[in-house]
């Protein structure tokens, strides 16, 4: 008996699961359809930062494609010369840094800053662990060192996602202005 209620829990558990992930496809759908010239909008922004080039015809951005995930990207700006710091610690993926930042969304609409934040008695200093952020940091924060500044575009695909969080809506390409404070915390990798 006791083995045909288990069967019966579980085929209702198999039943649950699959019409919530019905439901689930079905939002995502819904969430696609509705932002669908806000993701153009944004997708068209991010190929022209893309296509950006410098007074001399380079690169303004460089592209940042991790070896840990090879089918994205970020871009990124050095405001300073690379040079300057690079005897200096970048961090790694369990890394604990602080930084002072600004994000705006693509037109320039600020939403979010490390102004009004205080870290360990740091005004303006955000403190984090770069697991604990969206990937798009991690991967460029990987790439910088202590001192630098930075513009960083994230892709939503390694941002927010088809989701968006609080101000920002999903499918939103992300423009951060980071400045690399201090690594407090620089795990070494587990051997």
């Amino acid at each position: 008996m006791k083995k045909i209620i288990f069967l019966i829990a579980v085929a209702m558990a198999a039943l649950v699961g699959v019409s919530l992930s019905s439901c689930s496809d079905d939002d995502t759908q819904k969430t696609w359809e509705a932002y669908k010239e806000w993701r153009d909008i944004n997708n068209q922004w991010l190929n022209e930062m893309i296509a950006k080039k410098n007074a001399d015809g380079s690169d303004y951005y460089k592209t940042v494609v991790p070896a840990w995930y090879p089918s994205s990207f970020v871009l990124l700006h050095y405001f300073n010369d690379p040079a300057e710091n690079a005897d200096k610690l970048s961090p790694l993926y369990n890394s604990t840094v602080d930084v002072r930042y600004y994000l705006h969304l693509y037109d320039g609409t600020p939403v979010d800053s490390s102004v009004n934040v205080t870290a360990y008695g740091t005004p303006g200093v955000y403190r984090t662990n770069l697991q604990s952020t969206i990937l798009g940091w991690a991967m460029a924060l990987e790439n910088v060192h202590c001192g630098d500044s930075v513009e960083v575009i994230v892709p939503y695909q390694v941002g927010y996602g088809n989701t968006g969080s609080g101000a920002i809506p999903p499918y939103t390409n992300l423009r951060f202005n980071i400045r690399l404070v201090d690594i407090p915390f620089y795990e070494l990798p587990e051997n």
